[in-house]
């Protein structure tokens, strides 16, 4: 069997040294520039490849293409393929035919890499052999080919599961479902939601589906979707029917021979949103067995990724948290919405056509202090000048920090959650977020 892999990122290079494992004839192509790391375990691999081209004709005769899941299904070289009849597939895919373990797959608009790692957490933290891959940046066909895991908790974007056909996980969580890259559906949300639905097909009596019921747009489109996988549904709201409910810090779970009680005081997340997320991961560590006793436990010492509701230091009694990742209107409501105390907001950066107006009653009840870091704050400024009259703006994040201090007295708390892109300042969300981190600490090391 001959197997083309286009695209020589991190999944690209796992599914090639899978392939090869399993006796494939390998090639990998490249349109770009193969980074160092990939090009020398290709080369070790004695796998054959090429960048910066895509050699058709040695591609086309290929027997089945993997593609990269950044690569969209309108390209010229998918166009080609799907031409000939030759069936293009993602890594995921691939990996799952040579998996033993179960996959516990996480999908949803927000929220996926914390409650993938929430989850990997949990069940690592209880001695289970497990495995993170997937979307959150490790190759899940890497972690196949090592064969030691009876688990493997994979986070899935919409464009891995659009090249998804046979595989099967055994529990599936769909977090959310908010409108974004409807480029890639011809701005349809009924084709983006079906992308999502997709974690949930091939499921038997077995398995099981754990969805948002709270969601409005997942219940929109459950009705058109159907689940073979034992539903749980969980929220917030009280109702009927619920498998997870989240009051208070209690998480109350009623699963087919399995009540428990799950006491949440001890994690460090924070926000409505990380309700869903906890709620999710919690259900499925409970469904591979975990004791609630060793679920708290494992709460209280889960650390998340950076960037996302992350503390980098108190100074003087003033809390300070990284958001970086939150470049929407809606990831910032979130993260006022679950700080209890007052706040001084650090935001901006470039503006992606962002309506503030659902953010107005959080600021009016909650922030105290505004400080806007971007090159061009007009458009916050008009926003929120009258609501919240204390408001700066600055070009450099050192200021920024020192000017949010100022603002701050102990018991307050300092948040970077920006609503915006970080291209005007910066080269990415996390090298924004390690400046405000570094500009913390800065100011605690040296007092000014």
């Amino acid at each position: 069997m001959k197997l083309a892999i286009l695209g020589a990122g991190e999944s690209g290079v796992g599914a090639a040294l899978l392939a090869q494992a399993k006796g494939y004839d390998v090639f990998v192509s490249d349109f770009g520039v193969i980074a160092e790391k990939f090009r020398m375990q290709l080369a070790d691999a004695g796998i054959p490849f090429e960048e910066g081209t895509h050699s058709l004709e040695q591609i086309y005769e290929a027997n089945e293409i993997i593609k990269s899941p950044g690569i969209p299904d309108t390209v010229p070289v998918i166009q080609g393929a799907l031409e000939r009849n030759i069936p293009v597939i993602s890594e995921i895919e691939f990996a799952g035919r040579y998996a033993s373990g179960k996959f516990i797959c996480i999908t949803g608009t927000n929220g996926k890499t914390t409650t993938t790692l929430l989850t990997y957490h949990l069940l690592k933290s209880a001695g289970l052999k497990v495995a993170l891959g997937g979307n959150v940046g490790e190759s899940l066909a890497a972690k196949v080919l090592e064969d030691a895991y009876d688990y493997y908790v994979v986070e899935l974007s919409s464009f891995q599961l659009d090249n998804m056909y046979q595989f099967r996980a055994h529990i599936a969580i769909l977090l959310n479902i908010t409108p974004d890259h409807l480029d890639r559906y011809q701005y349809s949300m009924d084709k983006y939601a079906a992308a999502k639905f997709r974690i949930a097909q091939n499921m038997t009596s077995a398995d099981y589906f754990l969805f948002n019921q709270d969601d409005a747009e997942i219940q929109k489109y459950r009705s058109a979707h159907s689940v073979a996988g034992t539903q749980l549904p969980f929220g917030l709201k009280e109702s009927k029917g619920l498998a997870l409910n989240y009051n208070g810090s209690l998480i109350s779970a009623s699963f087919p021979e399995n009540r428990a009680k799950i006491d949440t005081s001890a994690s460090p997340l924070i926000g409505q949103h990380n309700q869903y997320n906890t709620m999710a991961a919690v259900g499925a560590a409970l469904l591979v067995g975990i004791a609630p006793t060793e679920i708290e436990k494992a709460l209280g010492t889960f650390q998340n990724a950076e960037h996302r509701l992350q503390p980098v230091g108190e100074i003087d009694g003033i809390r300070f948290i990284n958001d970086s990742k939150a470049t929407n209107v809606e990831a910032v409501w979130y993260a006022l919405d679950g700080i209890n105390q007052p706040i001084v907001w650090v935001v901006g950066g470039k503006d992606k056509g962002n309506d503030y107006s659902p953010l107005f009653p959080l600021v009016q009840e909650k922030v105290k202090a505004i400080v806007c870091l971007g090159v061009d704050n007009s458009k916050i400024l008009a926003s929120f000048s009258e609501i919240c009259p204390k408001i700066e703006e600055t070009q450099d994040v050192n200021e920024a920090v020192r000017l949010a201090k100022g603002f701050a007295e102990a018991g307050d708390v300092v948040i970077l959650s920006p609503a915006c892109a970080s291209f005007d300042l910066f080269k990415n969300y996390e090298h924004r977020g390690r400046a405000f981190a570094e500009a913390v600490t800065a100011i605690n090391t040296t007092g000014v």
